[in-house]
């Protein structure tokens, strides 16, 4: 119950996937490349019963010491052998470009869902959705792996079945003896029974096989998941670098890091475990299964039904239909592998279609796009991912090409409020009324976006849609001129200190000249001189743009047209 259980769940999940590549626009050119190299195996096949038949014609004539023959026969082994080659090396360049070519889409599907639908966001520790480990590894690393494997065992089970066919007709043909013996006193006869033993014997073989190699199921989805953690980890490390030095750090990072690695070797031994018992029958199969035949064969050789060249044709044939059987057990570790990334890359897929929050978080706000150009937000209480309800909102207007202060003590839900404009915040109850202008929104930390500073400060936009000397003159004018001699890439953002950061978000917004500006505690890391210089000169560049302002205490530079201040002392009123 349980195999076909998880075989009927896998096969769901791989169909799931697949539709994904083999469907949709442009679909035709890998369905083209599929038929292709499908239609190259075939010829694989036939060249493979061909050889059946010369290994009879080559060692009759050997022991009929007939040298024309066998040299006539070397030829077509050679000619039989170049043709084989020349079509598995074609075959597997048309695979290849089949495989990125699927792997394109799928990756292309995975990241729509993941980054359309916001579920990078909304799906993170403690925001109340059902969390998916490490999708950076299953968008990366599980595509990859789906694609390789989804080719690899399709094409495989169809030109399985086809050989099957081929080899069981071959079988038939050459293994026309019986085997006769005696049971408890009475004579059985089995007529080709070698056609009989090849299926009886990979039957077997395979209920082995599966029998002690479930577990590496279990062991490889888990193998995924902790070589990621630890990776993640190494990644936080480098990111933390700063933060880690200045603190003195480096002890409590390394046992996170040895725990992180325990993990893995932990992982990395059962696996072992597991291989090993699964080989302690599948390595002795791998290795016998090719000479069986020839054992079998031996009683009707000695009884003279066959010839040497017969027996050796048996033989191949024999063991054509055995391998061809023992497809399962020669591609079990993939398949447990396979069984794995179906389960992690659906997992990930069905989390990212709808990432909703937990039934604990109430998600009722109210969404709607003004008919004024104001910003509305109307009997507005936010509440945390996991039902913990924030101080209420008091009614506001705000009107566009103003500046809107938003003042409270810390843990009041200003950020939140602010997310909540931004539309990344889904959870409360209420009503907000936007436009529908451009928002941009400079988060508190002032993260830096981007792999170099020129792209930095002009994320999201596309840095050709921008005049090269613009970006220098505004860089100059914020002090960041000089990084632009550094080198670029990550290595030109590493270094930059937390006002730097900062300078660089106000870049963003001169360079993106949003409609709206949110700003989260924006130029807290600036000194007062230079947040009232550049606040003042921000306004000037931007005189239409509508701010809206979360600080702890009123900005320099810049005159507030409204404030609200989140917390209990803050009566309602409206705003003109």
């Amino acid at each position: 119950m349980a195999v076909r259980s998880t075989f009927r769940a896998t096969l769901v999940r791989a169909i799931r996937l697949a539709r994904i590549v083999i469907a949709g626009p442009g679909a035709w050119q890998g369905l083209a490349l599929y038929a292709l190299v499908l239609g190259l195996s075939f010829v694989g096949v036939w060249v493979s019963v061909r050889l059946i038949a010369w290994n009879k014609a080559f060692y009759d004539a050997l022991e009929q010491m007939d040298a024309a023959a066998a040299l006539t026969q070397i030829g077509v082994f050679f000619a039989l052998v170049a043709l084989s080659a020349g079509c598995w090396l074609t075959g597997d360049w048309f695979r290849k470009k089949l495989l990125i070519l699927w792997r394109a889409r799928l990756t292309a599907r995975a990241l729509d869902l993941w980054i359309g639908n916001r579920a990078y966001w909304l799906m993170r520790p403690g925001f109340g959705t059902t969390p998916v480990e490490n999708p950076d590894q299953r968008v990366a690393e599980d595509c990859r792996l789906f694609i390789d494997r989804f080719i690899e065992f399709t094409l495989d089970l169809v030109s399985e079945v086809v050989s099957l066919v081929s080899y069981v007709a071959v079988l038939w043909s050459v293994a026309t003896f019986a085997l006769g013996f005696t049971l408890f006193g009475l004579g059985i006869e089995i007529p080709r029974y070698m056609v009989w033993l090849a299926p009886v014997y990979v039957v077997v073989a395979t209920a082995i096989t599966h029998l002690l190699g479930r577990p590496l199921k279990r062991q490889y989805f888990d193998r995924e998941k902790v070589e990621a953690d630890f990776r993640h980890a190494l990644v936080q490390l480098r990111d933390r670098a700063d933060t880690v030095a200045q603190s003195g750090g480096e002890g409590a990072e390394r046992r996170r890091l040895d725990d992180r690695f325990a993990a893995v070797a932990l992982n990395w031994r059962r696996v072992m475990r597991a291989e090993l018992i699964l080989g302690l029958f599948s390595r002795p199969y791998f290795q016998t299964v090719l000479r069986m035949p020839t054992f079998f064969a031996l009683p009707a050789y000695f009884a003279g039904a066959l010839t040497l060249g017969g027996l050796m044709q048996l033989a191949s044939a024999f063991s054509s239909v055995t391998t061809t059987l023992s497809w399962f057990i020669f591609e079990y570790r993939k398949l447990a592998e396979f069984v794995a990334v179906c389960e992690r890359l659906d997992g990930l897929f069905a989390a990212a279609q709808a990432p909703a929050p937990l039934p604990a978080a109430p998600r009722a706000i109210q969404r709607e796009v003004s008919d004024d150009g104001a910003l509305r937000l109307d009997g507005l209480r936010l509440a945390t991912p996991a039902g913990n309800w924030l101080d209420p909102v008091p009614h506001r207007v705000i009107r566009p090409g103003k500046v809107f202060l938003i003042t409270g003590a810390s843990g009041r839900g200003k950020t939140t409020l602010l997310a909540a404009i931004a539309g990344l915040w889904p959870w409360g109850h209420g009503r907000i009324e936007r436009p529908a202008g451009r928002f941009l929104f400079l988060p508190a930390g002032a993260p830096v976006l981007g792999d170099g500073l020129v792209t930095a400060a002009c994320h999201p936009d596309d840095p050709d849609r921008h005049d090269p000397a613009r970006v220098f003159a505004v860089l100059t004018r914020l002090g960041l001129a000089p990084r632009l001699t550094a080198p670029q890439g990550e290595a030109a953002l590493a270094g930059l200190s937390m006002g730097e950061r900062q300078r660089l978000g106000l870049a963003r917004a001169v360079l993106n000249r949003p409609d709206w500006l949110l700003m989260d505690e924006a130029t807290s890391a600036l000194d007062p001189a230079a947040e009232a210089d550049l606040l003042a000169w921000l306004r000037t560049e931007l005189p239409d743009t509508t701010l809206i302002i979360v600080a702890h205490r009123t900005p320099l530079g810049v005159s507030a047209d409204d404030v609200l201040r989140i917390g209990p002392a803050e009566p309602e009123r409206k705003s003109a």
